[in-house]
């Protein structure tokens, strides 16, 4: 499943970079790209959108 979700408290290449980590700690198949810019995560996972929705809050983040 491919999933696109705005995450707008994500505002830096650390937290990219650990919210990359989260999902693939749960989800260690997943294809997480993510665009700092436009504040982005692009996940391809087998992961319902519930539970990466789940991982990215669970790691401190919203989601617009």
């Amino acid at each position: 499943m491919a999933l696109e979700l705005k995450v707008p408290t994500m505002d830096s290449s650390e937290a990219a970079k650990y919210i990359k980590e989260t999902i693939l700690t749960s989800e260690p198949d997943a294809r997480v790209d993510i665009d700092l810019e436009q504040k982005m995560i692009m996940v391809e996972a087998k992961a319902s959108e519930a539970t990466i929705r789940q991982l990215i809050t669970a790691a401190g983040y919203k989601i617009a």
